[in-house]
């Protein structure tokens, strides 16, 4: 896609001002005006937001989190590139209400990521309307249970894509035309550092919702996966494993058993809340090691963690559960995939083994395979192709 375009990109930026979900969608805006392209950042969730400082939904209305992202826009020279509207006042901040209009009168393509609007059809003016299906598995299995309302926002798209990258028949088929994408990353804010601790790391929420079912199958969280690898910190010298987790959204995150099974555990709000934290985090872990949603798992969906993919960026080896990835990625040097206790524990002493191996192919994997510029272009080519290509998911 050569030709200079207006995008907007949708997210959740302001809705939660945490770090890793501020990179999550920052780098589609960041990838896409990397590439020359006239973007937008627009948020209109039709939530409440939530303060991560009081640990609730924001008591002054949306002021905290509109100066987040205000912040964070004006960080990267976007000050000017951005619309947030407050549903229960029906209020707009960002641009000015002239700019505002003519914007989403003239924008080419609105990218709406992970589905954060409440409203498409409000924005259906645009020429081209697409749907990131970033959550595959439960994204299909609640379109089949029903969910009207979000059965009527899928269908005001006109291009569906999905992290369902493997083509496994055990994903439940909603029907619909998915097309295969992957998370974009910005390699320049990713350059990595020297190695400064001997720990295996991720950043993690224990559950996020519900489980879903289908047909008799139930599909979900990582505390599902979690069990059987809870015991593995004893199969590794002390330290070796640390989690970031939060409380668990549905189930509470068993921090005594946890810690009394060897893991190391520590605050996501203290560590890593902010952009640059985050990213110091990451880039100052050995390597990532971490489990799926169970959903995931199930689904043999291909699905790649936008997180681990930062991790590959900062050049550091992830040791990641199977999900179907292993035919997509050049996984055994990089990326270690495993599916049981004992391929956890060979991932992680082969990364031990040789870490300048592993750290050089992990961000070669991220050069090759999640750099913006690659991603993104293949994503516009298919979004705005009267032919796009043929259903993966």
């Amino acid at each position: 896609m050569n030709s200079r375009l207006r995008i907007v990109v949708t997210g959740l930026i302001a809705q939660y001002p945490l770090g890793g979900v501020t990179w999550d969608y920052l780098q589609y805006v960041l990838g896409f005006a990397g590439m020359g392209h006239d973007v937008y950042y627009l948020e209109d969730t039709g939530f409440w937001p939530y303060n991560p400082e009081t640990g609730g939904l924001s008591e002054d209305g949306c002021q905290f989190n509109v100066a987040y992202l205000a912040e964070v826009m004006q960080q990267f020279g976007l000050q000017d590139k951005w619309l947030y509207r407050h549903d229960y006042t029906d209020t707009w901040y960002g641009v000015d209400d002239t700019t505002r209009r003519e914007v989403l009168a003239s924008a080419d393509i609105l990218v709406n990521v992970s589905g954060c609007l409440v409203d498409p059809g409000r924005y259906r003016d645009i020429e081209r309307l697409v749907f990131i299906d970033s959550d595959p598995v439960f994204t299909q299995v609640k379109l089949l249970n029903g969910y009207q309302s979000f059965r009527d926002q899928i269908d005001l798209h006109d291009v569906l894509f999905s992290f369902a990258e493997n083509p496994s028949h055990r994903i439940p088929d909603s029907g619909d035309h998915w097309i295969p994408t992957r998370q974009p990353v910005v390699l320049s804010e990713w350059e990595p550092v020297d190695l400064k601790r001997d720990t295996f790391t991720t950043i993690m929420n224990w559950t996020s919702y519900q489980a879903l079912e289908w047909q008799g199958e139930t599909y979900g969280q990582k505390d599902a996966e979690f069990e059987q690898f809870i015991d593995l910190p004893s199969e590794l010298p002390s330290g070796t494993l640390e989690l970031a987790v939060n409380d668990g959204n549905t189930t509470q995150t068993p921090r005594e058993r946890l810690i009394n099974s060897g893991w190391s555990l520590v605050s996501p709000n203290q560590v890593c809340g902010n952009l640059g934290s985050y990213r110091d985090y990451i880039r100052s872990s050995f390597a990532e090691w971490s489990v799926a949603k169970n959903g995931y798992v199930k689904g043999h969906s291909g699905w790649f963690s936008c997180r681990s993919a930062c991790y590959l960026a900062a050049g550091r080896p992830v040791v990641v559960q199977d999900t179907g990835f292993r035919s997509l990625y050049p996984v055994g040097c990089g990326i270690l995939a495993f599916s049981n206790v004992a391929e956890a524990l060979a991932g992680i002493d082969s990364v031990r083994s040789d870490p300048d191996r592993h750290c050089e192919a992990a961000r070669a994997i991220a050069e090759s395979h999640f750099a913006s510029g690659v991603v993104l272009n293949k994503l516009l080519d298919n979004a705005m192709s009267d032919a796009p290509e043929q259903q993966a998911a």
